[in-house]
């Protein structure tokens, strides 16, 4: 197609329909948007079904998908191997980020380059070693991300049919949320639910993948419409997929845990009092999930596990709490954390052997890790309602 500029790119972003529509004054705009059956396949490799020309637009105008609705999914992210290259990439685009360390990069950056990435690369890399996934070549995190992705694609898909286009990115290392967005508006995404898979809601997670979303559509032509969804610690199917999860950890037991510790990511003190939400919402959770169980106060307790650097963090640390849990009597413990939509470097090695062998060097006995919820189907069947509860006027 030729104009006074030039040829245009019959490419992803040359979607010119009313710009070549010969619309007339009493007709619905709406309804010249509409895609001619008749017009054959498509150049680009998509079928006609998939992408086809306004009903009124030119012959030679480019074709364009069929509209979906897009539901992209976002876990924090992992390196893409624990040698001391990937782990230093990795890190770096983490520690980097100013929604998790706020200091100013005058003072952070030299310390970071030339302090902490000299060193943590070797440590952080023999920590993801000793869980690494050698079969799929890929770290638990990010196996079982694609296991949720296709476990809710296709609920999704048995809800919505072909209308849904649901996948993940990672905010920090592959595959990235910018190259998602992309591949989402290229399959024809006129609406995007973004969804961060962090219960409770922190700067340092849920924003900064948010940031990191809105950026991405800083690139797009066509931006789509969007909708992000917020922190669901206490949506009662998220709650009881929860509980459903202590209840399978307890009946596999012979001796039933004195106290259920629930281990939630930390974050520095000051964060709470500059007005973020997440220790009052890692609180509520553990409210909730006792009255779920229907359990006495002092069977179970909150804390807060990694902490880095020299500022105080929210309190009490796991380490030191369970330790001190064993050294007052309580013998048996179990470990679950509610703030991790999948197993990761914190649980599986942070907690299930650093908070174990603290437990146990004071004197506790047996330790039980409660996995994550996983791909669980009932999790899955929580993830599809909070998605279908923010779906409503899209679709359904």
């Amino acid at each position: 197609m030729e104009t006074a500029r030039g040829r245009i790119d019959p490419g992803r972003n040359a979607f010119m329909c009313l710009r070549y529509s010969s619309l007339k004054p009493d007709r619905d705009p709406g309804k010249d948007v509409m895609f001619d059956s008749k017009r054959g396949g498509s150049k680009d490799g998509l079928s006609s079904a998939a992408a086809r020309r306004p009903t009124h637009a030119p012959a030679d105008h480019p074709k364009i998908p069929a509209e979906k609705v897009g539901i992209l999914l976002a876990n924090l992210g992992t390196p893409d191997n624990y040698d001391y290259w990937s782990m230093r990439r990795y890190l770096n685009e983490f520690l980097s980020d100013k929604r998790v360390i706020d200091y100013s990069p005058w003072i952070w950056q030299p310390i970071l380059q030339l302090v902490v990435l000299t060193k943590r690369p070797f440590s952080s890399g023999e920590a993801y070693k000793s869980i690494w996934n050698n079969e799929a070549g890929e770290s638990p995190l990010m196996t079982i991300t694609k296991s949720q992705t296709i476990k809710v694609r296709e609920a999704l898909e048995a809800s919505f049919g072909s209308e849904v286009v649901v996948d993940f990115c990672m905010r920090y290392g592959s595959p990235s949320t910018k190259s998602k967005v992309r591949e989402m508006v290229d399959k024809g995404c006129r609406k995007i639910l973004f969804f961060p898979l962090y219960p409770q809601y922190s700067g340092a997670t849920s924003a900064t993948a948010n940031d990191h979303f809105f950026r991405a559509l800083m690139d797009e032509k066509w931006q789509p419409q969007v909708r992000t969804v917020p922190a669901y610690f206490d949506r009662p199917s998220y709650i009881g997929a929860l509980a459903a999860s202590v209840e399978r950890g307890y009946a596999a037991l012979e001796h039933k845990p004195d106290v259920l510790v629930c281990s939630y990511h930390g974050v520095p003190t000051r964060y709470l009092t500059e007005g973020d939400p997440y220790y009052c919402q890692c609180l509520k959770t553990t409210r909730l999930l006792k009255e779920r169980l229907g359990w006495a106060d002092d069977r179970i307790t909150t804390t807060f596990q990694s902490r880095f650097g020299p500022e105080e963090w929210l309190q009490p640390y796991t380490v030191e709490e369970v330790a001190r849990l064993a050294e007052r009597g309580k013998k048996r413990i179990a470990v679950i954390a509610p703030a991790f939509s999948a197993d990761c470097i914190e649980t599986l090695e942070e907690i299930n052997e650093e908070i174990r062998e603290s437990f146990e060097e004071a004197g506790g006995e047996e330790f039980t890790y409660i996995p994550c919820l996983n791909d669980d189907d009932q999790h899955i069947e929580a993830l599809c309602d909070v998605i279908r509860a923010h779906l409503r006027g899209w679709l359904g």
